[in-house]
């Protein structure tokens, strides 16, 4: 597979800044996707970052995959929230607290399959990666 981690990382930016910049009007949905904005802490920097993810409505909760589009590598914003769970989402124009957990058993094999039925490369990401893609509840605090 090429590497297009450069051009992942353009469009990430843009999408951050117009949802943000929109206050949430613009970018909640991509490509028929429901999308937030995950804000967390550097666990080392300290610093306050902000990332796009696709999510699944569950309930009242929204679920994440930290997947880093199959890659390897784990995403530092589940780094970031393992270290720190409690944090504040946008989902459209609302700004919400939460608290992140990850899912295991049972849960989480429920959770793969609606997250497969929202969006299928999901699939082909757990083929290509050799680390288990964790399965993020963002519970409402």
């Amino acid at each position: 597979m090429p590497n297009i981690r450069w051009l992942l990382r353009l469009v990430t930016v843009v999408h951050r800044f117009i949802y943000s910049a929109s206050g949430g009007r613009v970018g909640a949905r991509l490509m028929g996707m429901d999308m937030l904005l995950l804000t967390h802490v550097g666990r080392k920097s300290g610093q306050t970052r902000v990332a796009p993810l696709l999510y699944v409505p569950v309930g009242s909760s929204f679920v994440i995959v930290a997947s880093n589009a199959g890659d390897d590598r784990t995403p530092a914003w589940w780094l970031n929230l393992s270290a720190k769970p409690d944090t504040v989402i946008r989902a459209g124009r609302e700004r919400i607290p939460v608290r992140a957990r990850q899912a295991s058993g049972e849960e989480e094999e429920r959770l793969w399959e609606q997250l497969i039925e929202s969006y299928e490369p999901y699939s082909r990401y757990r083929e290509r990666t050799s680390r288990d893609l964790p399965v993020v509840v963002l519970e409402r605090i």
